[in-house]
Parts: C-alpha cells; sequence; structure tokens
C-alpha cells in the first residue's frame, strides 16, 4: 500500500455533518478549524472528528464517501453512533 486514505465525518458548531477523504486526517481536520478546508465548513467551526474509516486507496475513499453522501442525516448519525455497519477498513 501507498499511502492509507481516509473517508471521515465532522460534526460542526451548528450541528450539521460534513463529510471528506483525505490522506492526513489530523491535519485537514486542523484546515477545517482555521477555516481552510472545505468552503462548507467556513463559518461553521470549530469542527470534530466524530467518525472515519481507512481505505486502501483513494478510488475506495471516495466510493464510500459517495455512497455516504446519498444517505438521509438520520442514517448518517447512525454510522456516527455505531449502530450502522461496523466500521470498516480495506487495508
Amino acid at each position: 500500500m501507498d499511502q492509507e486514505w481516509f473517508f471521515y465525518i465532522l460534526r460542526c458548531r451548528d450541528g450539521s455533518i460534513y463529510s471528506g477523504v483525505t490522506t492526513g486526517l489530523d491535519q485537514r481536520i486542523e484546515q477545517h478549524n482555521r477555516g481552510t478546508g472545505a468552503k462548507y465548513t467556513r463559518g461553521r467551526g470549530p469542527v470534530t472528528l466524530v467518525y472515519f474509516e481507512k481505505h486502501a486507496d483513494v478510488s475506495a475513499a471516495k466510493k464510500r464517501e459517495s455512497q455516504v453522501k446519498t444517505w438521509p442525516k438520520a442514517r448518517k448519525e447512525r454510522l456516527i453512533m455505531g449502530e450502522n455497519e461496523p466500521t470498516r477498513s480495506t487495508s
């Protein structure tokens, strides 16, 4: 494996959730909190990491992100709480 990828979910200050993919989880959260991350999280910080999964490559991480983004918020909340599927790792 060349590089580990993460699919992650953040909780914003306003209670909304944001998901994304990255290779550097800690650094990406810092970017979101500085206001230099995604446009969505600007003005909604600070953000808190509430869920993540490790994936072997960018394709798998983005596929998972696309899947979860289609879910209603209630299902995403169940995933965050560990009530949905177990945390998956494709590494």
